[in-house]
């Protein structure tokens, strides 16, 4: 039996920079083998992961969780306020060997419940049309098609859900809280 816990944990920790490095190297070298059939540059990938610290993802407008399979880190959700009730879904990610067991749904479910945490009412966030997987989870969980939302090169659909009190599942997980650094 596996066992999933999700905590908030500081943006800059090395456990967060690690899943940031996957993260972006997968998105990355996917889009790059679709559209040119190489890898990303590796100078261009250091670049892209140094430029993007993640600050945006600390207290008091944004929180960073990461989601523990049997103790080892297995993968991240990121939730920043873009205005007082919107919030922005961003990094969702879990390592591949951990995929497939059941990990998503409760890291997704806990990064609504941070958002709540932060006032918003409404969730949005963009994907790529490759990366099926992500669009399949969030129309699964609720999130719904819309306008564009915002002008990032690389997004292809965007969604939104409504996080009003009266829309949360019932029996949803809420963040494990842990001291903050």
């Amino acid at each position: 039996m596996t066992t999933w816990t999700i905590a908030p944990e500081p943006y800059d920790s090395p456990v967060a920079a690690a899943l940031w490095r996957a993260y972006y190297t997968e998105v990355s070298d996917r889009w790059y083998l679709l559209h040119e059939g190489h890898r990303t540059d590796p100078a261009e990938l250091e670049r892209e992961i140094a430029a993007r610290t993640g600050a945006e993802l600390a207290h008091p407008t944004g929180e960073l969780l990461v989601a523990r399979c049997d103790g080892a880190p297995a993968g991240s959700a990121g939730v920043r306020l873009l205005a007082p009730d919107t919030a922005e879904l961003t990094r969702v990610f879990l390592y591949e060997d951990t995929r497939g067991r059941g990990g998503a749904t409760p890291l997704v479910r806990a990064a609504e419940e941070a958002a709540r945490a932060l006032g918003a009412r409404r969730m949005i966030l963009d994907t790529r049309t490759d990366l099926v997987e992500a669009r399949t989870l969030y129309a699964r969980l609720g999130y719904t098609e819309t306008e564009r939302h915002n002008e990032d090169p690389y997004a292809e659909h965007w969604f939104t859900k409504d996080l009003s009190p009266a829309s949360a599942p019932a029996g949803a997980p809420a963040p494990t809280r842990t001291a903050r650094r």
